[in-house]
């Protein structure tokens, strides 16, 4: 296997639309979870935001569970 194709296969995670593994493009995304507009301001937290290249699936994690 070249260093090439080992890179490649580091980048794949798995798409829960195609069923399979594949490549991801993933973002950290602020987001408002209240939908109450006085405490929107204190409601906002980090989430990691994957789009499946082939599909353009998309899932989204919350990265700080406190």
């Amino acid at each position: 296997m070249s260093a090439h194709s080992a890179a490649d296969n580091d980048m794949l995670e798995p798409c829960e639309s195609c069923e399979r593994e594949t490549a991801h493009k993933v973002r950290i995304e602020i987001r408002t979870e209240s939908t109450k507009r006085e405490n929107a301001q204190f409601s906002r937290e980090p989430y990691r935001v994957a789009t499946c290249v082939a599909c353009g699936g998309e899932s989204a994690i919350r990265m700080n569970n406190a």
